[in-house]
Parts: C-alpha cells; sequence; structure tokens
C-alpha cells in the first residue's frame, strides 16, 4: 500500500496521487493561496481518491460559512462511499468531517486526537485538532496534543517545522512565553516561510508588550510571504497593533488600507467576506474608534 510523506498508509491507485496528497497538506498547513488548486489536482490523479474528498470537506469548513455546509456533506458522503475499503485512519478522519459538519466539532476534535494518539505523525488530524481546541478555547489541550507528538517527530521528517510552530502557539496560549519564544524561533530558523510560526513569535512581543521588537520581527520576515494565503493580512495586522500601541494612527491606518484590509488584492477579491478578514477590520475598526 502507498505512504505519505510521513508513512502513513493510503488508500490510492496512483503513487502521483500521494505526492498530490502531500502537496495539499503541505500547502494547507503552509498556508499556500493555491491549496485548493492543489486539491483540485489531486482529485482529477485518483477521482475515487477517498481522503481526497474529506479534503476537500474539510477546507470547506474551515471558510466558516453556513453557505458551504451542503457542499461539505456531499463531500462527506463521497468521502465516506470511496472510503468503504479504506484504512481505518482514513475511514476516521471521515468520521470527523461527518461530525464536524453536524455541529459537533468537540466530537470531530476527540476523532481527530484518537487518531493522532495512533498515529502521532498525521499531520492533517494533529493540525485541525490544534485549531479547533484554539477555537473551542482549550489551550491546555493544543499543548497536550503537540507535546505528545513531537517525540515521533524530527529534522528528518517533513512537516517538523510545522510541530514547532504549533508547540510555539500553544505554550503562548498558554502563557508559557519562554517556550513559545524558542519553539518558534527554532522554526524560522529552519524554514523562515513558516508563516504560524512568525505569527506565535508575533503573539509573544505582543503579551510582552515588545513593540519595537515585534515589528521588527515581522518586517525581516515579510520577504518571505510571497504565495502565502490570507495570514499574511492577518500578520499585518499584527504589526498594526504594535503601532497603535505605540500611538501611531497613521501608520495602522496605512495597513489597513494597503496591507490587512485591501481591496485590490486578489486574495481579497477572490473572498471578500473571509471570516478572519473580516476579524481583522473589525477588531481594528472598534479598537481605533474606543
Amino acid at each position: 500500500m502507498p505512504r505519505d510523506a510521513q508513512g502513513l498508509a493510503v488508500t490510492t491507485r496512483s503513487e502521483a496521487a500521494v505526492h498530490a496528497l502531500d502537496h495539499v497538506i503541505e500547502g494547507y498547513v503552509g498556508y499556500r493561496a493555491d491549496v485548493a488548486n492543489r486539491l483540485s489536482a489531486l482529485l482529477e490523479l485518483d477521482p475515487d481518491f477517498g481522503l481526497a474528498h474529506c479534503l476537500q470537506g474539510y477546507f470547506a469548513m474551515l471558510t466558516y460559512k453556513a453557505a458551504a455546509l451542503p457542499a461539505v456533506r456531499q463531500a462527506a458522503t463521497r468521502a465516506r462511499q470511496f472510503t468503504a475499503n479504506a484504512t481505518p485512519r482514513e475511514q476516521a478522519h471521515v468520521a470527523a468531517l461527518e461530525a464536524w459538519v453536524e455541529g459537533e466539532p468537540e466530537r470531530a476534535t476527540a476523532i481527530w486526537q484518537q487518531i493522532v494518539d495512533e498515529h502521532p505523525r498525521d499531520m492533517l488530524a494533529f493540525r485541525l485538532a490544534h485549531f479547533i481546541n484554539f477555537w473551542l478555547g482549550r489551550p491546555h489541550a493544543m499543548l497536550v496534543s503537540v507535546l505528545g507528538v513531537e517525540k515521533h517527530w524530527s529534522d528528518s521528517v517533513p512537516g517538523y517545522v510545522a510541530i514547532l510552530a504549533c508547540r510555539c502557539f500553544a505554550h503562548e496560549e498558554c502563557g508559557h512565553y519562554m517556550e513559545a519564544e524558542a519553539a518558534g524561533r527554532a522554526a524560522i530558523e529552519r524554514d523562515p516561510s513558516d508563516l504560524w510560526a512568525a505569527h506565535g513569535v508575533a503573539h509573544v512581543l505582543e503579551m510582552q508588550g515588545r513593540r519595537g521588537e515585534g515589528l521588527l520581527w515581522l518586517d525581516q520576515l515579510a520577504r518571505h510571504w510571497d504565495g502565502a494565503s490570507n495570514i499574511r493580512h492577518h500578520l499585518w495586522w499584527h504589526a498594526a497593533m504594535f503601532h497603535l500601541e505605540r500611538g501611531d494612527t497613521g501608520r495602522v491606518l496605512a495597513l489597513y488600507d494597503e496591507a490587512f484590509r485591501d481591496h485590490r488584492s486578489p486574495l481579497t477579491q477572490a473572498q471578500p467576506d473571509l471570516y478572519i478578514d473580516v476579524q481583522n477590520a473589525a477588531s481594528m475598526l472598534w479598537r481605533l474608534a474606543r
């Protein structure tokens, strides 16, 4: 049976589809703007690849739009059909998607964590659990999860930088700022284009009031953000936060218009109502109006 970049068995007829799957997950974890195109290419290689249909459902859920739910249910139905003879791990992913689309994120997260407990190199399950635990306000669950898997990863395993980045953010959300910064900087030393590590360290610098360092951190890394998705807007929002705290509202407004709420941006035009961009804009305008 074919195996992915982390050594996990996947049910597909095509070795090319396995490499395409790795490319999709790498794009998801790395916040690449072309991840939808990567997924389309994967489905063209193997239209019956159940995990690919599950990914389609996952990505639709990650838009956090009620209008996406019918498409998610269709993807879940196809994924269930095409994983009838797949591995238990792949079938568990479908079960997690089914729980999530039916409004049970806690159950979905429990399934992902069970997958991770049995397959600690399942980056997809780990990363989804990481984020949904964040949205559910469970920072300690985030930390327990990443500390549990990290010993199974190393620099020799593709994706290790993403594990360091997640440990950074989990520590930061738990208030462990020294540990968070060390993990985030270790990730950036390995890959300066890792946006989640850049984000985690920015959080640390924000929480510690290190505004000048925060601006320098983001400015130095910005040249590595080409090809990134809307997370780059959120990083510029963090830069605006540092400027706001220094009293430079002119620079805040310039970043609003030119960086994180630029209506001319192809990213903004493609998804003008994307939740993270709306959050960035609304929260900054609220702060400016106070």
